[in-house]
């Protein structure tokens, strides 16, 4: 479920006090966030298999039938002959090629659609889809501490963004999803895949700025945020296909470190700082 909004008018130009009072209230969702991507909890399958159901329901496909694994590895002999991110990518540039679109193009969709409507409901011009640029020259705003950003005028609507939506992602895709992704890339292709737990930084965005009142969603589009959202708290990757969707558990180990000089609580894998259940153990050389 996604939480209520704060009882704010949208609309209304907010005072440089309260810009501070929703930045630091930001900050503290985009912890709770944080804390979701890198949790190690067993996988809520319940909840994550409901979630799934429905998602696949969106894009007019049965329940399938679940497998679950416990790392990433785990699942590659049980994904070959889904598509890479090359061949959805194909498709998008041809989309005359011949036969059905694999499920993972209609997510891929209806994803992209999803956010691009909420996108649209943000009160402010949002950077998600537009970057927000300053003065006559059209100069992109710096990317500061939040607090002097907004001493320096920077709207709080990019703050936001680059405080929330950038900052999770360069922790949990730069900081986790990528290095694990390219250790298993080294066996050959890795099929396209959604991250679960690891995709919170674009949920947590429009989460954030719901729950702050700075967002408004209609009442679908709410239902659809809740169902990523919800898996984003209950388990790992997800290979979606047409009969099997193949999911992996959580970690059962994560050790991060800061990044050095970052101002949002960014945080990396440290070197072995990831352990899966059946004791794959990617990074440690």
């Amino acid at each position: 479920m996604i939480a209520p909004p704060r009882r704010h008018d949208a609309a209304e130009p907010k005072a440089d006090l309260s810009a501070y009072g929703l930045w630091q209230e930001a900050a503290e969702i985009r912890r709770e966030w944080l804390a979701y991507g890198l949790s190690t909890r067993p996988a809520d399958r319940r909840t994550a298999e409901h979630h799934l159901t429905r998602i696949y329901a969106r894009i007019l496909r049965p329940r399938p039938r679940f497998l679950w694994v416990d790392s990433p590895e785990q699942a590659m002999p049980l994904v070959t002959g889904l598509p890479t991110l090359d061949a959805l990518y194909a498709r998008i540039r041809d989309p005359r090629q011949r036969g059905t679109p694999p499920l993972a193009s209609d997510l891929a969709m209806v994803t992209a659609k999803l956010r691009g409507t909420l996108s649209s409901g943000v009160a402010h011009t949002d950077p998600e889809l537009s970057p927000v640029r300053r003065g006559k020259n059209k100069e992109p705003w710096p990317e500061l501490p939040p607090l002097k950003a907004l001493d320096a005028g920077v709207p709080l609507g990019v703050v936001l963004h680059q405080g929330v939506r950038v900052g999770l992602h360069r922790s949990l895709a730069h900081g986790f999803r990528i290095p694990v992704r390219t250790t298993l890339a080294g066996r050959g292709p890795v099929p396209a895949c959604w991250y679960g737990q690891q995709d919170a930084a674009w949920i947590a965005y429009y989460d954030t700025l719901h729950r702050l009142g700075l967002a408004s969603y209609g009442p679908d589009e709410l239902d659809q945020l809740g169902d990523w959202a919800a898996l984003a708290r209950s388990c790992g990757w997800w290979w979606p296909g047409e009969d099997v969707c193949v999911v992996v558990d959580r970690p059962e180990l994560v050790l991060t470190e800061p990044v050095p000089g970052a101002w949002h609580d960014e945080v990396r894998l440290r070197r072995g700082g990831v352990r899966y259940r059946d004791g794959w153990h990617p990074l440690l050389a």
